[in-house]
């Protein structure tokens, strides 16, 4: 059998691989994790997608730990140390970090395990077991109010008004133009650039608290332990709207639910902001336009993004989970006069064009 030929990149990525094994087993050496230097060291791959990180498990002696490779010229590990500790203080449960190399863009992590939310939640509700993924949403929404009521969101950096337009530009720019081929002109952009800029207001009339960024089923994991989801993938947290994770967890991009379900678990939440102090008079009907609009937001930042993994990172997984959030925004935009012109556009222009690329049944 002929072997695959070596690129650079793979070369790379093998080089930094035997150096984070034996790092790492130099730090839990060092750190009295383990025992003699005689034992055996499994170390496999756990995963590595839509960022440059690459995460490894080492098992040893019946104990084990997750090492991080997060290239130092990509990825900003002091970052994710800095997160980790502020969340770790309101009383979410994040991995602890037990030792790092922040030149070298190692990390050796506590280990919570391979179960995430989303293989679960899809289980529970293909075999209509209701208890179980209203269990879990409210565990993750119990921990959600934890992190905003507990976490110092002035020691993060804000979640601005050019960060929002940076994160929606993403959407004319890989899905409009080098995705879908698109040219857009003068007009086109001025009724995008109207549109984000009433988006990007109502973002920043929302009460602020830590936002964690990426609050959904593959970034939380169900513990063997038990006491509510463990918590990753974090790094990016800022000082942002209060509705932004709630709307990246509930109408999540890689599972969706009856609009019923989501005004439940929306409402539990509500309650609890109101108790915690978190938010003040915020009425429910002030609450669902909050709630609707960050959506938007979130939904051309996504469009964009996946796209891009695509297109630059040669990962067209991501192509399958478009159709959702479009269909999101379809049924969120048709409420509000002010995305109106917008709809409009979009129907007339993106989607016949979106249909075609990606067969959608929309």
């Amino acid at each position: 059998m002929s072997q695959q030929p070596t690129t650079p990149a793979s070369e790379q990525f093998a080089l930094r691989e035997a150096q984070l094994q034996q790092w790492a087993e130099q730090a839990l050496h060092e750190g009295n994790f383990i025992g003699g230097a005689d034992r055996g060291v499994d170390f496999s791959i756990v995963s590595g997608d839509a960022s440059f990180r690459r995460y490894f498990r080492l098992a040893i002696g019946g104990q084990t730990f997750i090492a991080v490779d997060a290239p130092p010229e990509h990825e900003d590990s002091a970052s994710f140390i800095h997160v980790d500790d502020l969340f770790l203080g309101a009383g979410v449960r994040v991995p602890g970090v037990y030792a790092s190399d922040l030149n070298q863009g190692f990390m050796l992590l506590e280990d919570f395990g391979d179960e995430t939310y989303l293989p679960t939640l899809l289980k529970a509700r293909s075999s209509e077991d209701s208890a179980s993924y209203d269990r879990l949403y409210k565990e993750a929404i119990d921990a959600l109010v934890l992190l905003q009521k507990g976490a110092d969101k002035e020691r993060l950096d804000p979640y601005s008004q050019a960060e929002l337009r940076r994160e929606m530009n993403l959407f004319p720019e890989w899905m409009c133009e080098k995705f879908l081929g698109m040219t857009l002109d003068p007009s086109a952009r001025a009724l995008i650039s109207s549109s984000f800029e009433f988006l990007e207001e109502a973002a920043l009339a929302q009460p602020t608290v830590a936002v964690h960024r990426d609050y959904h089923s593959r970034n939380l994991l169900v513990l063997d332990s038990g006491g509510g989801p463990g918590v990753i993938d974090f790094q990016d947290a800022v000082n942002g709207p209060y509705t932004y994770d709630l709307v990246s967890l509930l109408r999540d991009c890689y599972i969706a639910w009856p609009q019923s379900r989501i005004d439940e678990w929306a409402a539990y939440y509500l309650t609890q902001a109101l108790d915690a102090g978190i938010v003040s008079g915020t009425t429910p009907a002030q609450f669902a336009r909050d709630f609707d609009l960050m959506g938007l937001q979130r939904h051309f930042k996504v469009l964009g993004i996946f796209c891009r993994l695509y297109l630059r990172d040669n990962k067209p997984a991501y192509l399958a989970d478009i159709p959702l959030v479009i269909q999101y925004f379809l049924d969120v935009s048709q409420s509000y006069p002010e995305m109106g012109a917008f709809l409009t556009w979009f129907r007339a222009e993106v989607l016949p064009r979106a249909r075609e690329k990606l067969t959608l049944d929309l």
